[in-house]
């Protein structure tokens, strides 16, 4: 890795760094939704970087994937629980953060346990480290105050415009999880906890996708919508809400979105929703592997 991808992976940290601490100021109980997301991506535009994926604010028993749809009125409800996921790039070097807010004292176990788990995480994570043994200790910090990490959400490895490049870091200890962390690479340390039943499954809701493949589409809207993610997003995730300007209706839109992905071309991502519809706690950061230092670009 060279001291120029080196300062990139450093540069984006600092931005969604920055990014999160504001986040931490505008988000509050009764502010819509779609105010908050677009200010977050506004943000990392003025300072200097690029969303690598659309912002998310979710509530809550919404683990992830939730960002304002075009006019979404949503609020931040009173007494919530509230986790905002920043990604930023630089030149296509990543940096992913998440933070979670609780509006409510009855959350803060909840939060200081998955936030311990990421810190315990990050202080053991080395080269040549299993990633089940990262898991490990993710689940045995969040269990500890009594919480379960959710068991089907997971940290991952990070290349350039590669959001999620092939390695998972688990949240529980995997059997499985054979792979060992790499010295010059680049992982995203992502604790999920909640006092539900540990899991999440896929809501009807879809508000991000990502461009899977060129082919050839029917339709003048459709042709626009991908040469439009062509340009613009490099394969990274994009919110509905950013093709507003192509088409006026919303509803024309999301038809449209939904035939690319069943004809392959888009990836969609679903709102991801608590089993047993609990709340949801979430931090992370990014940590950058290097031979000799573990820089965790994202403080």
């Amino acid at each position: 890795m060279t001291d120029e991808i080196i300062d990139k992976y450093l540069k984006a940290g600092k931005i969604a760094s920055r990014v999160r601490k504001y986040a931490m100021k505008i988000v509050k109980p009764g502010v819509r939704i779609y105010d908050i997301c677009e200010n977050i991506e506004k943000k990392i535009i003025e300072e200097g970087g690029l969303p690598a994926f659309p912002c998310n604010i979710s509530v809550n028993e919404i683990a992830a994937h939730y960002t304002a749809y075009i006019n979404d009125p949503s609020t931040i409800p009173d007494k919530s629980l509230v986790k905002v996921d920043i990604g930023v790039h630089i030149d296509g070097y990543i940096a992913d953060t998440a933070v979670t807010l609780a509006f409510d004292p009855k959350y803060d176990e909840l939060n200081i346990a998955v936030e311990t788990a990421l810190e315990r995480a990050i202080e053991v994570i080395r080269p040549g480290i299993r990633v089940s043994k990262i898991g490990e200790i993710i689940e045995s910090t969040i269990k500890a105050y009594g919480y379960k990490p959710i068991k089907n959400l997971s940290g991952h490895s990070i290349e350039r415009y590669n959001l999620h490049s092939g390695v998972s870091i688990p949240n529980v200890k995997d059997l499985f999880g054979l792979s060992k962390i790499e010295a010059n690479k680049v992982y995203a340390i992502e604790p999920f906890g909640t006092s539900g039943v540990g899991y999440v499954v896929e809501s009807k809701e879809v508000y991000i996708y990502s461009l899977r493949r060129e082919g050839k589409v029917k339709g003048d809207l459709a042709r626009r919508i991908i040469e439009n993610v062509k340009k613009k997003y490099n394969g990274l995730p994009f919110a509905e809400r950013w093709l507003k300007n192509i088409v006026l209706s919303r509803d024309e839109l999301v038809k449209v979105l939904k035939s690319l992905v069943k004809s392959k071309i888009l990836n969609h991502y679903p709102v991801l929703v608590e089993a047993s519809a609990n709340p949801v706690s979430q931090f992370e950061h990014t940590v950058l592997v290097l031979e000799k230092e573990i820089v965790v670009t994202t403080l």
